[in-house]
């Protein structure tokens, strides 16, 4: 008997007990530098020539759409056949690229230099490259605002609706449902021509003027009606880590509902919101 509870005994070394000097906790642990989910996705994201060559295409054309009108000769609305004073020259309509009307045609055998239509001149004798500029701002423009405010509302509604759960949920999802029923064009449509008017009133004299009640009537209509394919993304998200150990902890800390989105399950969504975000942006540059 002594024998067997000898062998089951245990050799405890006392020194194998003690806390680890630096020198070990070097020799055990690889040093290096921790990284957040972003900069992880930042790094791939460099190492993917495809994507970064896009990513640059769309910055230059975001860039040019910008700061090009400062520069070019030609204005959005100029028709260049016409001049105070004189008749009417037809030959700046329908240029084609790089060609050049006959009055330039003559400044230019006179040793004037004459800027050239780099994409030719419609039938009214418009500069085309400065219209693509201008609709392209318009569009990025609309793109980048309208997806801001398809995340918000999304982002907000599916978080309620996926940490809340129960009824609060089944209401929030019946609501979406029906307003994804709706024929989006018919909405649309139906929409802009309804809001025409009465936007068209209420913003005179004021800053909004400017960018013109179809544009406010377009971001409206995606505040009542594009937001719901993102809440029910974000919503999927949030139900699957809402259970999550971390989250529970939390909760049972005593965290705030608010605190728990914010801290633990917004940022753990963030590779949902981001591609569905992007998506938003050709949506939205498409029903404009």
């Amino acid at each position: 008997m002594d024998s067997n509870l000898k062998r089951l005994s245990m050799q405890v070394n006392v020194d194998d007990l003690l806390p680890a000097s630096e020198k070990e906790k070097e020799y055990m642990v690889k040093m290096r530098p921790s990284t957040t989910a972003f900069q992880d996705g930042v790094r791939r994201l460099r190492k993917n020539k495809v994507a970064m060559v896009s990513f640059w295409i769309i910055l230059l054309i975001t860039v040019a759409s910008i700061f090009v009108p400062f520069f070019w000769p030609y204005k959005y609305e100029s028709m260049l056949g016409v001049r105070p004073g004189r008749p009417v020259d037809a030959s700046y309509n329908n240029l084609k690229p790089f060609e050049y009307a006959k009055s330039e045609k003559t400044r230019m055998e006179a040793g004037e230099k004459v800027f050239p239509h780099v994409f030719g001149t419609d039938s009214s004798g418009r500069d085309y490259f400065i219209r693509i500029v201008y609709g392209t701002r318009i569009s990025l423009a609309v793109g980048f605002f309208a997806s801001i405010i398809v995340l918000v509302i999304g982002l907000l509604v599916g978080s309620i609706a996926g940490y809340a759960g129960g009824v609060v949920d089944i209401i929030i999802m019946r609501i979406v449902d029906v307003i994804y029923s709706l024929p989006d064009m018919l909405m649309v449509i139906l929409l802009a021509s309804v809001l025409r008017e009465p936007l068209g009133k209420a913003l005179e004299g004021t800053v909004l003027e400017k960018i013109g009640s179809n544009i406010i009537s377009l971001f409206i209509i995606f505040a009542l009606l594009y937001w719901v394919s993102m809440s029910r993304l974000i919503r999927g998200q949030i139900l699957s880590l809402r259970e999550q150990e971390y989250v529970l902890a939390s909760r049972a800390s005593g965290a705030k509902a608010g605190w728990v989105i914010r801290n633990h399950l917004i940022p753990n969504s963030i590779s949902v919101i981001v591609i569905s975000t992007a998506l938003q942006i050709p949506n939205a540059i498409f029903t404009e």
